[in-house]
């Protein structure tokens, strides 16, 4: 379900909770019963999940439909690949020849900080940094406030977690710390994969591979550079939301979908290959027929795109533009209030034509779509209230909360106190 349906669109306050389905709820939750893993347990499948995420988000109830939940590593996350692959091996050393199980496993590995292990080495040492990110670029990123910056690539100041390691630099004050940061997270992306082969080669050996549906998918892109923001995920936008979705199935041929499609709609889909009914009350479609027949989907028209816990915003994706709707800027004055980007000829979103003619009427049609689609949402939410509204009437998004005085602190002793003045005028 949408955020905006079950009342989670953030990472603490009370919109990190689900909301209440109130006097409607049976003896079992909708929720809980109809989430994507009692869903498959429901159908007769094993059901298990490798992850600290419980834990780390006090999210109790990622645990509904799971037979098994283990968090193995005795952490609230940053856990690397090794640490995490000797229990998932050791289960399909025990279970994975049997029929019918799911198996979810979480690799942290490509998050901030960037934390792969030294003797690993770098792949990518000899490798330019992208062509896109000129030093024009960062010059002109450095002078940008907001968490996350070029100046703070780790929060709201330097060391804000301690020393860094050599993957993570402390800022980006040359192009050699560019390089290294975006080193930092495709060596993140190479360990996880190095893991995921490892769990593939165990299939192989178990003698199930063929007859086993992987999905490899994420839970957030990171911007490197994209709206001024370095390593997380601060904005609904194209370097946060568009994730890696790879599915083998036995017996589906090899295809490629280049349309529109949300996570959801992976979840439905799966459900569906996998014999199993899509709850209705799911947001999610199957795009199980264009898989099976090898077309290249249209996919969705649009995609609403959403940030609660660095920012409020809200965006509409459509198939060459991306319109951003910004309620709390989360101290990245920068941002206007609406921001539109062809994604197909930017996709790093350099350029917001909201200042020019041409896409007057590309922003019109969008701001229309999520407008309706926020009344449409509401009429189907379990909150009594939008979440986003919940997040603003409480002070803003969740990581954001009492970092103020020092920040503005900050960036007066960084030359940038003009981003200062305006925060503190925006606020008042």
């Amino acid at each position: 379900m949408f955020g905006i349906r079950n009342g989670v669109a953030n990472h603490g306050g009370a919109a990190a909770d689900l909301a209440s389905a109130g006097a409607k709820r049976g003896f079992f939750s909708q929720i809980a019963t109809g989430s994507l893993p009692s869903t498959l347990m429901r159908a007769g499948y094993h059901t298990a999940s490798i992850s600290s995420f419980p834990l780390r988000h006090g999210a109790w109830w990622w645990t509904a439909g799971f037979m098994e939940t283990m968090n193995l590593m005795r952490g609230f996350g940053a856990e690397r690949a090794d640490q995490v692959l000797p229990g998932a091996l050791d289960w399909l050393d025990r279970r994975g020849s049997d029929d019918s199980w799911f198996l979810h496993v979480h690799l942290w590995d490509p998050h901030t900080p960037y934390n792969t292990p030294e003797e690993y080495g770098n792949p990518f040492e000899s490798e330019p940094a992208p062509a896109w990110h000129t030093e024009d670029v960062r010059a002109r990123n450095w002078l940008l406030p907001g968490p996350h910056s070029a100046q703070e690539p780790w929060g709201f100041k330097p060391d804000e977690w301690g020393p860094p390691p050599p993957r993570h630099p402390w800022n980006l004050s040359n192009s050699h710390e560019v390089k290294q940061m975006f080193d930092g997270y495709d060596v993140g992306i190479r360990y996880a994969d190095d893991a995921v082969g490892r769990l593939l080669a165990k299939l192989d050996d178990l003698g199930v591979l063929d007859d086993t549906a992987i999905l490899i998918s994420s839970d957030h892109g990171e911007a490197f550079g994209e709206l001024g923001v370095y390593a997380d995920h601060m904005a609904a936008d194209e370097a946060t939301a568009h994730i890696p979705a790879v599915l083998a199935w036995p017996g589906v041929p090899a295809s490629v979908q280049n349309g529109l499609a949300y996570h959801l709609d992976i979840a439905a889909t799966i459900t569906d290959l996998a014999g199993a009914r899509v709850p209705s009350h799911w947001d999610g479609v199957s795009l199980r027929s264009d898989i099976e027949s090898g077309a290249n989907s249209a996919g969705r028209e649009h995609l609403i795109l959403s940030q609660g816990a660095w920012t409020c915003q809200r965006g509409v994706r459509t198939g060459d533009h991306l319109y951003l709707r910004t309620l709390h800027d989360g101290y990245h004055a920068a941002w206007d209030p609406e921001m539109l980007f062809d994604v197909a000829a930017d996709p790093h979103e350099q350029t917001n034509l909201m200042s020019s003619h041409a896409p007057i009427a590309a922003a019109a049609a969008a701001r229309n779509i999520l407008d309706q689609w926020t009344t449409e949402q509401m009429q189907r939410s379990f909150a009594p209230r939008d979440p986003m509204q919940t997040i603003l009437d409480e002070g803003g998004p969740f990581h954001i909360r009492g970092h103020l005085p020092e920040y503005l602190t900050r960036l007066r002793a960084t030359d940038r106190a003009e981003w200062a003045s305006k925060i503190e005028t925006t606020l008042r």
